[in-house]
Formats: structure tokens, C-alpha cells, sequence
């Protein structure tokens, strides 16, 4: 088994740290091995941004995606600059208030990462709630491990805050597999 996974937004949004938090899941609290890497814009804080995770079951040969399983997007300019190599399989969410044109042809799950981010008081955990949805709609990783690895890589005192967004993400992951 090997999945490759994408996740795009723009800079300051925490898709950099989404990434580590899932590769460090894998690979810490499960068994798996896993390669992240990341890449943004020069404009870093509000240009595109993406952090790229690779998990296997196997050694890992190559460290960058050849394709891509899972692709989550949280901007519209990440979306349309991140794209271009999903295939017909590729498992995509997105946020629909942040990705509002997304003509791909096909199905894809909508969670409103940003809203859910908002009700917790602060939208500095979307990512966190994005990583909540992914862990539930792409069901690769077991839920503990990744709600483990978010409570191992947040600051102490946002602890709470990021569990909290981790259950509602994946509890919404959970609503839009049944929409879909």
C-alpha cells in the first residue's frame, strides 16, 4: 500500500503543519512509513502553499507524490494551482466557502473547515479541523493515532482548542461522506 496526499490552502493557513501532524500519525503512532514534504510561494503568508505526505506500508523510494490519492484544498488559488495531476480516483475535499469554483466534472466532499474553525472561536485550527475531516473521509489512518499526533505537535496550552477541532473535522468528515 502507498498514498499520496496533498494539502493546499494559502500561507499562514497551517497546511504545512496538517501535513506533518499526518505523516507523523503514520509514522510515529502507526506503523506505517511516511515522507512529508512542503512548498509555498514566494509571497509565503497568503500566496498558495502545500505540504505533500507520502505513507507506505513498503520503504519509500521517491519522497515526491507521482500521483495523487487524496488532494484537500482550503483556497481557491491553491485549488487551481494544485490540480492539474488528480486523477479519476483521486479522492478531493474541499472547503466550499474558500474553493467556491471547482468544476472538476465528478463528486467531491465538502466540509466547512473555516465555519467549524470560527464556532471554536478561533480560525487558526481550520487546518486542524480539515485534518479531522480528511482522517474520517480518507479512513487510511486510525483516528487515535492522528488525534495523538495533533495533541503531540500543538503548543500545550491550545490543546483543547485542537482537539476540539480535530472531533468536529472529523465529524464532519463523517456528515459529508454520507452527503456525497
Amino acid at each position: 500500500m502507498k498514498k499520496d496526499i496533498r494539502i493546499c490552502g494559502f500561507g499562514g493557513q497551517g497546511v504545512i503543519l496538517a501535513g506533518f501532524i499526518i505523516g507523523k500519525a503514520a509514522s510515529v503512532f502507526m506503523n506505517y512509513n511516511a515522507v512529508q514534504s512542503q512548498s509555498y510561494g514566494p509571497e509565503a503568508r497568503g500566496g498558495a502553499a502545500r505540504s505533500e505526505v507520502i505513507i507506505s506500508d513498503e520503504k519509500i523510494g521517491y519522497p515526491r507524490p507521482i500521483g495523487v490519492d487524496c488532494f484537500v484544498a482550503m483556497s481557491q488559488e491553491s485549488f487551481d494551482t494544485y490540480r492539474n495531476d488528480i486523477r479519476k480516483d483521486t479522492v478531493i475535499i474541499v472547503d466550499p466557502d474558500l474553493v467556491k469554483k471547482h468544476d472538476i466534472g465528478r463528486p467531491l466532499y465538502k466540509v466547512q473547515a473555516l465555519k467549524i474553525a470560527e464556532e471554536l472561536g478561533n480560525k487558526i485550527v481550520t487546518n486542524i479541523v480539515m485534518v479531522g475531516a480528511f482522517t474520517s473521509i480518507f479512513a487510511l489512518l486510525d483516528k487515535e493515532a492522528v488525534k495523538e499526533s495533533v495533541i503531540d505537535s500543538v503548543p500545550k496550552k491550545f490543546v483543547d482548542l485542537n482537539t476540539k477541532a480535530f472531533e468536529r473535522g472529523f465529524e464532519a468528515g463523517k456528515d459529508a461522506l454520507k452527503k456525497l
